[in-house]
């Protein structure tokens, strides 16, 4: 059987880096990328699409640990919305890495439909002046709908920063301050995908597979730091609508070209 190359795993870990935090799909790029560079469909690639997530989660800690670690109510507000996404995630796990994960169809469709859903809702939305922008004063309700929002990102191609993100706009928080409740709630959500599928995958991993693991996650961790710190430059001047025009550009163009 074919393994993935050093280059194939470095090129993937830098797409994860891109993509974890904008409102686009990691998860759906990673399975159109991996088509692209023609890796052979396994269960480690599926695995490596979860498991290349941690260099992306550490990226989140070196930036926003402290506001975890020094805050304890924010880090309820994190726990808190994690629940469902984690109660979700676990129940179906199985049924999602054998019929979701490496579908170019759900991918596909649901990167076109969200990017209609992302145009409109940015169209339709207006911060109101007594919209929440601490994340202190978010409410144990509208944490725990966040999450509920994010468990819908278990879908290929859906985005849970964009779910995460537009359920915390239409609830009434600020764009910023829910970009970074986003951050920090990708650290228990990632951590937790992640975890869970090296232990039940891990065993089956050879040297090279290790090693291809390996050069994901630093790619990951190294692209994700700036990745970060460009959308929250890009959210102060600007909306997601290109986001949600990019989406349907990349789904047009993979069905009439691919």
């Amino acid at each position: 059987m074919l393994r993935m190359s050093l280059l194939q795993s470095l090129i993937l870990g830098a797409v994860e880096g891109v993509t974890e935090f904008l409102p686009i799909s990691s998860t759906g790029h990673l399975v159109l990328a991996s088509q692209l560079l023609q890796v052979q469909q396994t269960e480690f690639l599926k695995s490596f699409e979860i498991a290349i997530q941690l260099g992306a989660i550490l990226a989140v800690v070196v930036l926003y640990g402290r506001a975890l670690v020094l805050n304890p109510s924010i880090l309820a507000r994190v726990a808190t919305a994690f629940i469902p996404t984690g109660v979700i995630g676990f129940l179906v796990y199985r049924a999602f890495k054998q019929y979701l994960i490496g579908s170019t169809t759900v991918v596909l469709w649901s990167l076109f439909l969200g990017g209609i859903i992302l145009i409109l809702c940015e169209w339709w939305h207006r911060d109101r002046e007594t919209a929440i922008d601490d994340l202190g004063r978010m409410t144990y309700p509208q944490a725990f709908l966040i999450g509920c929002c994010q468990a819908i990102a278990i879908v290929p191609g859906v985005s849970r920063s964009a779910a995460t993100v537009l359920g915390g706009m239409f609830l009434g928080i600020r764009r910023r301050t829910i970009v970074d409740f986003s951050f920090l709630l990708a650290i228990p959500t990632m951590g937790a995908a992640t975890g869970y599928d090296l232990l039940q995958a891990s065993q089956t991993f050879s040297q090279a597979d290790a090693a291809a693991l390996a050069v994901g996650f630093i790619a990951s961790f190294v692209v994700a730091l700036l990745s970060i710190r460009w959308l929250v430059r890009f959210i102060r001047t600007h909306t997601f609508a290109p986001f949600g025009i990019y989406r349907i550009c990349i789904a047009l163009l993979w069905w009439l070209l691919l």
